[in-house]
């Protein structure tokens, strides 16, 4: 790997500012406070935390958490982020009371401790990456650490702006995963190479169907956004979604992959999207009826390409997954995938989602932590988070 990584730094007795991804989904508690629902990115950030601890350094944490929209907003704090990583650290960690200014600056921590800023959004200046305010964020630290790979494709004044002024500027673990199984997916896999594209529209993969074009041995499209092929290639598709206005470019698309690219040859149709619904498998969706979900036929072309696969690529379910019964498509992709032995990576959001749900998580070789910035990844987009930090 060409960028330079926390692996890569000295941080006895430095100070080290780790920019974190502790955007975490809160509830209103039992109490009336606010509680966290999922501590995942809590706990995907500790290996570098526990890291740089481990290494003599004084730690402080960054995050941004909603979108307050620039002001203060207490239902959007991090302190109940800061209760529950003393929990998983074992250790005590201060919470600031904002992330920049004198009175930040006077509890900075010592070698082995942990500071908590407060919501970077609460200032309008960190989504603007104000050079001003990228300069307070530099001063607070000796090292700067960037392990929030879900906020790597904004360039804000804590992704981006404040790397200008600090001496070094490195991945964190979690991070340096991300690049290095991403950058091997998309630039030199093992062959074969597949992917397996899906989710609702078109017009949110357009670039990443044309850079996996490049890459990829087959591309299999399922989900809604299969229709939108179909259409174009004059199939009824009935009430399915179709994006009429790319239609043209759908079959534009499928004249460039050719026989590389694999459409749904049966689908799970239903006359409503509801759960439960009646439903049926036919070959070719009827009017008034609307596809959701790929049928039996589909998930055995799709399975024996799979397969034979050395590298899989997946991003998107092939049908409406969280609504029972059409998650059965998505889920039995999932358990092939498991099982075919292929470095498998996957893009964060529904995807994670769906290979949570058909309980093989922990047999995927990488599961991303960011859908947006997984997706800009795979379309073959320089992600301004990654591009500001130093190389070796």
């Amino acid at each position: 790997m060409s960028t330079l990584s926390i692996r890569d730094l000295d941080l006895a007795g430095k100070r080290v500012f780790i920019r974190v991804d502790f955007n975490v989904p809160l509830a209103q508690g039992a109490s009336g406070g606010q509680e966290i629902t999922s501590d995942k990115r809590i706990r995907a950030s500790l290996p570098t935390i526990q890291y740089a601890l481990e290494h003599g350094a004084g730690v402080i944490l960054a995050s941004h958490l909603g979108r307050p929209k620039g002001k203060p907003n207490p239902e959007m704090s991090l302190k109940p982020v800061a209760v529950r990583l003393a929990e998983l650290l074992g250790k005590p960690v201060v919470m600031a009371p904002d992330c920049v200014g004198a009175t930040v600056e006077s509890m900075l921590p010592k070698p082995g401790e942990v500071l908590l800023l407060e919501n970077l959004r609460f200032h309008p200046e960190e989504e603007k990456n104000d050079p001003g305010f990228s300069k307070q964020l530099a001063k607070l630290c000796d090292v700067y650490v960037n392990d929030a790979f879900g906020s790597a494709h904004r360039a804000h004044a804590s992704t981006v702006g404040m790397i200008a002024y600090v001496k070094q500027a490195a991945a964190g673990l979690l991070m340096d995963k991300e690049i290095e199984y991403l950058t091997k997916a998309v630039k030199n896999p093992a062959r074969p190479c597949v992917a397996i594209l899906g989710g609702a529209k078109v017009s949110d993969k357009i670039e990443v169907i044309q850079n996996l074009m490049k890459v990829v041995d087959r591309l299999m499209i399922g989900g809604a956004m299969a229709y939108t092929f179909l259409r174009a290639r004059g199939e009824g598709t009935g009430k399915s979604l179709v994006e009429e206005d790319k239609i043209e470019l759908a079959r534009a698309l499928m004249a460039e992959a050719g026989s590389k690219l694999m459409l749904p040859v049966d689908h799970v149709v239903a006359a409503e999207f509801k759960e439960g619904a009646d439903n049926q498998v036919v070959d070719r969706v009827p009017d008034g009826m609307m596809g959701l979900d790929i049928g039996p036929k589909t998930v055995e072309a799709f399975a024996q390409v799979i397969a034979g696969a050395k590298t899989v690529i997946w991003n998107g379910p092939m049908g409406v997954f969280e609504m029972p019964p059409f998650d059965k498509g998505t889920v039995a992709l999932a358990k092939v995938v498991a099982t075919s032995g292929a470095i498998s990576v996957v893009g964060g959001g529904d995807s994670e989602k769906a290979i949570k749900s058909a309980g093989v998580s922990d047999k995927i070789s990488h599961i991303s932590t960011g859908g947006g910035a997984s997706l800009e990844f795979l379309a073959g987009i320089e992600l301004p988070g990654v591009a500001a930090l130093n190389t070796k």
